[in-house]
């Protein structure tokens, strides 16, 4: 038997010890990935399009509010400043999204809307990278120039340290209107849902 027939050792026998040594960092890996996005601070991590849409609500509440400033970026590698909006568990009455895209046959806008009179729409840890956000709104404690990378308030999302935050308690914004490059929510419960692709259909606002 050769030294090389020898260092493989029987055909179709497998070292699990020296399998599980080699898998072991890839099985850490993978859980703390999870863990990490489950709490939502890997939420603004993939490639956006380069086109915006809109999201509006009529009203919206959440027990907790965390905020900071970054950067998305789309595949082109251009980048899009975004206020990070991370709403703990989130309440809406109703919610809608629409992005107009260009295509061959002309603007079709792309529209998504739930809740309302099927009932609330939820999501738990909902991101919004947003250009801006409109409403009235009612705060509880708010902490405004809070160093990003110490926010607590809804879990995973932290910035970098010496960056700007602000969060707070428990809030409610009525009137929701916002202009935004990504969302993301975990566990999203979408009562009522309706698409609609339309050429030169209406927006949300």
């Amino acid at each position: 038997m050769s030294t090389s027939e020898r260092s493989l050792g029987p055909e179709g026998r497998t070292s699990w010890k020296r399998t599980a040594v080699v898998a072991l960092p890839a099985v850490v890996a993978v859980g703390v990935m999870a863990t990490v996005m489950a709490q939502g601070a890997l939420a603004a991590s993939f490639a956006v399009s380069g086109t915006s849409f809109q999201v509006s609500s009529g009203k919206l509440t959440s027990k907790g509010l965390s905020s900071y400033v970054q950067t998305d970026r789309s595949v082109d590698g251009k980048g899009h400043p975004v206020a990070l909006l991370g709403i703990g568990d989130a309440t809406l009455d109703d919610i809608c999204q629409s992005a107009e895209v260009d295509t061959p046959v002309g603007k079709v806008v792309f529209k998504l809307t739930a809740g309302g009179d099927a009932g609330k729409v939820t999501a738990s840890n909902l991101i919004i990278d947003g250009e801006d956000l409109v409403g009235d709104a009612r705060f509880g404690t708010a902490q405004i120039g809070r160093d990003a990378s110490t926010l607590d308030e809804v879990p995973g999302v932290k910035g970098e340290a010496g960056k700007f935050g602000l969060q707070a308690g428990d809030i409610e914004v009525l009137g929701v209107r916002s202009h935004a490059w990504s969302a993301t929510g975990g566990n999203f419960r979408l009562k009522g849902m309706k698409l609609d692709v339309s050429l030169g259909g209406k927006k949300c606002f």
